[in-house]
């Protein structure tokens, strides 16, 4: 008979915790119970004398580490002008330019210096317009957003199949004779 006072008392106690906490839930505040979290975007950081924000960009088998300086417009990879490393082609030199269009920003208030190896010319652009975005974001991620919607964060994947064996090529097989 003791026995089942003790496990209808222990049975009480329980059901009274239980309560006490969901009233008091209950009786919380709305507005303290769905409190809003308010992150703070970082602020932008300024250039500071010597500082640089950097970043790496990646096509095909190039790659290219960029870095973005307050500055008077001066485009530099691998120790030469951008105009003398591309021969002067316009198309490739315009693809430099595209993430500065996108977030309204003038290229002649930044020098950006790039070393870039691997790859061909085109592959070796689309590198230096990767690493240029990515600086962007490092240098105020609410760029992220805009350079996100225009295509320039992506990494494109397409990489040079590998010859296999008993192929010419990749995929490209001998001609089939038929006698």
């Amino acid at each position: 008979m003791s026995d089942t006072k003790l496990d209808t008392t222990v049975e009480a106690t329980v059901d009274t915790a239980v309560v006490e906490q969901t009233t008091a839930v209950v009786d919380a505040p709305v507005a303290e119970a769905v409190a809003p979290v308010v992150k703070k975007a970082p602020a932008k950081t300024p250039l500071k004398k010597g500082g640089y924000f950097y970043a790496l960009g990646r096509r095909k088998s190039a790659g290219a580490r960029v870095r973005v300086l307050s500055g008077k417009g001066g485009f530099t990879i691998n120790d030469k002008t951008a105009a003398e490393y591309f021969s002067g082609s316009e198309y490739l030199l315009r693809e430099l330019t595209i993430p500065f269009a996108v977030v309204d920003l003038d290229p002649a208030k930044f020098d950006i210096t790039v070393k870039v190896v691997g790859g061909g010319v085109s592959g070796q652009a689309d590198a230096i317009k990767l690493g240029i975005a990515r600086a962007f974001v490092v240098m105020d991620e609410n760029l992220r957003s805009t350079l996100k919607r225009a295509d320039l964060l992506g990494r494109d994947p397409r990489e040079k199949e590998r010859k296999k064996f008993g192929l010419k090529k990749a995929r490209k097989q001998r001609q089939f004779t038929k006698r």
